[in-house]
């Protein structure tokens, strides 16, 4: 199986209601998103014409204007946040989930906004989000492993 990996790089801030800790409070992160995409038949001999599963510009401009447009430089608060304070519903940038922003959560709304806009011949394999250098929560497409 072949697989293609686009790395991508955005600043977000975020809080988690009822955490018993500091990420209570609104905090930032500079957040790397790995993009891994394979083709839905792969197990031809030859890729067809031009030779790509999928162009990294257009996995770049997917993604970029799907996902990383609505999280880059945002303040990101759940429904219960708000709830609770009031006073940041004038944020500037502040983007309202329901769910809380824990880097898990992004990974599903991640994985559900780009499933349905890769093209025909092309699946989601897996997601990576790196918090910090040293910390990502991870989604796998265990269907695909499961095929080889």
């Amino acid at each position: 199986m072949i697989q293609l990996t686009k790395i991508f790089q955005f600043e977000m801030a975020h809080a988690i209601h009822g955490y018993p800790g500091a990420c209570k409070n609104i905090h930032g992160h500079s957040y790397e998103l790995h993009v891994t995409v394979s083709a839905v038949n792969s197990n031809k001999n030859y890729i067809p014409a031009p030779g790509f599963v999928m162009d990294f510009k257009e996995i770049k401009r997917l993604v970029s204007n799907s996902i990383i447009a609505g999280l880059d430089h945002k303040v990101i608060l759940s429904s219960k946040f708000l709830l609770d304070n009031p006073a940041y519903t004038s944020q500037e940038n502040l983007v309202e989930w329901e769910a809380e922003p824990t880097a898990e959560n992004m990974l599903i709304f991640i994985k559900q906004k780009l499933s349905t806009q890769l093209p025909a011949e092309v699946k989601l394999v897996q997601l990576k989000l790196y918090e910090t250098k040293d910390s990502y929560a991870e989604w796998i497409n265990v269907n695909t492993f499961n095929q080889y």
